[in-house]
């Protein structure tokens, strides 16, 4: 097998520098941990950023993937397939939408629903063409397509990109009043919005914010779209970041945490990791606008990932981890809020289930965190900053409370000598 080194060389000579990767290397996963090819284990803290929230190469997905791969891959959507439909039917039915149009990334997801609400907007509210307008928030991250770098303020993923897209409107994030103001704007179509914001540090809003967001954009009537792609599937203690703590959407629909987006995008776990797949849910009279030849994917709704999918769902299902984010999340909190307390080098800790961050003592300029996070490293765990002094903390949730306490003592030993 190729050394940590060699592989770490030909990545620099070969591969475009568009990402700082933390100096490891892996080689293996399985469950919680990964392995580099020295065979020094490590706790994954950071599980491929909320893609493989079922853990490293789960058997179930895995022979989905395998068993799909022998019988057939891709067909393109000239065709039907003997598996698209099986799939749609159960990715409806199984977060409450009448369809679904599939896709591959995040960020096409995303892409997706905007050219859904725009052109929903054209169609079914009369707004003129090329005027609809979709109300964002600052500090968002929903990918980097030239599309959504128009309405980051994000200067490495934006400056010297443009020309930047048109009809956008951005405002605070968790500001109901910003949000009440910007609705008053002409041609406004949608708003979109990740109901935690990940990349910028899990920042989770006041807890009204989602549901009277909702409400404000059903009284405008204008499309509220969740970007869950990162807080999707069971990563924050619910099925869905908008379920609250529910698990079940049948059951959410009776109860008044779930807040139904117009347009839901999912990605990253809908997969398990295994494999490239999104999608963009809505009911029929937003998706009807869609016709042939209007959108689509060469590689969006294959067999391959619809197997794979359909497995990656099930497990989140079957072994509850919804309710173990939840759980587990709680007590990874409190052991975090223990030691801010203990430690100078932590400001506070925030969060929703097992997507967690800890905010270093230093600014965001710094590289405090970066240096934390290579102690880690070399005590056996994985995470990686994000915004310069902020670590984000987000094991697989098939992880144990005894694993989870494993890792606290790692992260206490590592402030202790740091």
């Amino acid at each position: 097998m190729i050394s940590s080194i060699e592989a770490i060389t030909l990545e620099n000579e070969f591969g475009a520098h568009n990402y700082h990767p933390l100096p490891v290397v892996l080689a293996k996963g399985e469950g919680v941990f990964v392995w580099d090819p020295e065979g020094k284990k490590y706790f994954d803290f950071l599980s491929a950023y909320s893609a493989v929230n079922q853990g490293h190469c789960h058997p179930v997905i895995t022979q989905a993937l395998v068993g799909q791969s022998h019988t057939l891959t891709l067909t393109s959507r000239a065709f039907y397939n003997s598996v698209l439909g099986e799939y749609e039917k159960y990715i409806t039915e199984y977060f409450g939408f009448d369809k679904v149009l599939p896709m591959n990334t995040g960020a096409e997801g995303v892409e997706t629903a905007i050219k859904i609400c725009r052109k929903w907007a054209y169609e079914k509210r009369g707004i003129d063409e090329n005027k609809a307008q979709i109300i964002v928030c600052e500090n968002n991250f929903h990918g980097r397509t030239t599309t959504v770098i128009s309405f980051s303020n994000d200067t490495d993923a934006k400056k010297n990109f443009g020309p930047y897209t048109p009809g956008f409107i951005k405002i605070p994030y968790n500001n109901l009043e910003a949000l009440k103001e910007a609705l008053k704007e002409p041609n406004v179509a949608g708003f979109l919005v990740e109901p935690i914001q990940g990349e910028a540090g899990v920042v989770v809003p006041d807890n009204n914010f989602i549901k009277e967001a909702t409400e404000l954009c059903n009284q405008a009537n204008i499309l509220f779209i969740a970007d869950e792609i990162q807080t999707g599937i069971a990563r924050t203690g619910g099925l869905l970041a908008v379920c609250g703590d529910c698990t079940c959407l049948s059951h959410c629909e009776r109860q008044a945490s779930y807040t139904k987006p117009d347009i839901l995008i999912l990605g990253k776990a809908l997969s398990g990791g295994s494999y490239p797949v999104s999608a963009v849910l809505a009911d029929n009279e937003i998706m009807e606008v869609i016709k042939p030849g209007q959108h689509g994917s060469t590689y969006g709704g294959n067999p391959l990932a619809c197997k794979v999918a359909m497995a990656a769902l099930d497990v989140v299902k079957k072994e509850k981890l919804a309710q173990n984010a939840r759980t587990l999340g709680k007590l990874f909190r409190e052991e975090m809020n223990q030691l801010v307390a203990d430690f100078d080098l932590f400001v506070k800790v925030r969060g929703k289930g097992l997507l967690n961050a800890v905010v270093i003592n230093d600014t965001p300029d710094s590289d405090t965190a970066w240096r934390f996070c290579i102690a880690l490293k070399d005590n056996g765990l994985l995470a990686k900053p994000t915004h310069g002094n902020i670590i984000r903390f987000a094991p697989p949730l098939v992880m144990t409370e005894e694993q989870l306490m494993e890792c606290v003592g790692i992260i206490r030993k590592t402030a202790s000598e740091f």
